[in-house]
């Protein structure tokens, strides 16, 4: 039984180093949720157009552990690179870089490692699909609430609450005996 969990201290974006030697500790990718319908600024194309929220999730390579939650935006107007352009890349140290799928292309080789960069080698790539599939098992954890999978029917303003109380739920899972799976870290120069 988890008991007296300070529950601002289960994200941690300083715990994502455990290799201080690597330039990349996170990976990174966005994930939305449904909402009433509000308008086109909220409109979804993973939804069919319906409206949802956006959030940013990064999660540390070597252990597994969610350290960084922002969002919720309007789906409709903020992209996966809008939002990393304007909160967590901002938040890296220089030199620092993260691990994300081709939509963040645009911040290649600087600020992110993808797929689809030029040079990049094939046992990268392998890599890479490992950490995105890890990552894709958090968003799974976070949408096996339905409070995040179905269509959320309360005031609006109050769903970032739910969505970080649902996120540091996850991360104890994660601490507390269900993590998940592990990754090696392969560290190349694209």
């Amino acid at each position: 039984m988890i008991t007296n969990v300070n529950l601002h201290h289960q994200i941690d974006w300083s715990s994502r180093k455990k290799h201080p030697d690597h330039d990349t500790h996170v990976s990174v990718d966005c994930t939305d949720c449904k909402i009433l319908q509000k308008g086109r600024s909220f409109a979804s194309f993973k939804f069919a157009k319906k409206s949802g929220l956006r959030y940013e999730v990064g999660v540390a390579i070597m252990s597994g552990q969610i350290v960084w939650i922002n969002g919720g935006f309007p789906c409709g107007l903020y992209n996966d690179l809008t939002i990393f352009r304007a909160s967590l890349a901002t938040m890296l140290d220089p030199q620092e870089r993260v691990e994300a799928d081709d939509g963040y292309a645009a911040e290649s080789p600087y600020r992110a490692k993808v797929p689809s960069a030029m040079f990049n080698p094939e046992e990268a790539r392998v890599y890479q699909k490992r950490v995105q599939g890890r990552h894709e098992t958090v968003n799974s954890r976070l949408k096996a609430f339905k409070i995040l999978s179905d269509v959320y029917r309360h005031d609006v303003v109050q769903h970032g609450y739910v969505f970080r109380a649902v996120a540091v739920i996850v991360q104890l899972s994660i601490k507390n005996g269900d993590p998940l799976f592990e990754t090696k870290y392969y560290e190349c120069a694209h």
